[in-house]
């Protein structure tokens, strides 16, 4: 089974926690990790570095900004994690935008990540209907969940559509804007929530964007299986620098 699945069946609300592969410092990616498992994460999503990431806020464009001023690219980030799962044993997802893969080569990249030990993909700009049409056969010959995301805009029926192509979780979108860090969640976040957790979904929902401290994360986690969380953990990293991992964690749980 994969290593997703098996955390999702898990009787507790999951964390998981985004950071952008090659940042601060392009060396930095197998220490991140490990320490994100030593202080009782759940998941992690490595951040594939791209020139224009739409769906990314500030703190995680200047981070993806500088992870390529670094030499951050799909080859070395593999070759970062070649040995990665003799030391850890969470899910691992990388999450990227769709042109670096398809220059890699979507088999090749696909290939490589079950070489690695990486259990799925977040890709924000492919449509899950390009994706159920022309890659989801290749995505599960190599064991890789693809996970997508929906919107308070996404209409119920392709939120049926996806949890019915979808084989793992479906990655909630709290708002309509980019990533970043918010106070709190409004009536309009939690009657979506709520709308959502109504549906009654196969696949279960992790809330992302504006996820930030324990009072968010309770929010969310309210509603769903879990919660993400990307900016500010970058913001804590940039400051505190990558060996302060269970001082943020431990203001989350």
């Amino acid at each position: 089974m994969n290593r997703i699945n098996q955390k999702l069946q898990e009787d507790k609300k999951l964390l998981s926690i985004y950071f952008t592969a090659g940042y601060p410092n392009v060396d930095d990616t197998a220490t991140i990790i490990q320490n994100l498992e030593t202080s009782g994460v759940d998941m992690i999503e490595i951040g594939l570095p791209f020139s224009d990431p739409l769906a990314d806020g500030p703190t995680i464009q200047a981070s993806s900004t500088a992870a390529l001023k670094n030499g951050m690219t799909s080859e070395l980030l593999f070759e970062q994690l070649k040995d990665i799962r003799q030391s850890v044993s969470i899910p691992l997802i990388i999450m990227g935008y769709f042109n670096p893969m398809l220059q890699y080569g979507i088999e090749a990249f696909c290939e490589k990540c079950q070489a690695i030990g990486i259990d799925g993909l977040i890709i924000p700009d492919l449509p899950v209907d390009v994706y159920h049409s022309e890659y989801k056969a290749t995505f599960e010959k190599y064991g890789l969940i693809n996970v997508f995301l929906i919107t308070p805009q996404t209409s119920d029926k392709r939120i049926h559509f996806i949890d019915s192509v979808s084989d793992g979780f479906i990655y909630m979108v709290s708002s309509a804007s980019t990533t970043g860090a918010k106070v709190g969640f409004g009536n309009t976040q939690t009657e979506y929530f709520e709308r959502i957790a109504d549906m009654n979904l196969k696949n279960p929902q992790i809330v992302g964007f504006g996820i930030s401290n324990n009072e968010t994360f309770t929010q969310a986690t309210t509603y769903a299986k879990g919660a993400i969380i990307g900016s500010a953990f970058i913001k804590h990293l940039t400051k505190n620098g990558v060996n302060a991992t269970d001082e943020f964690i431990n203001t989350i749980l």
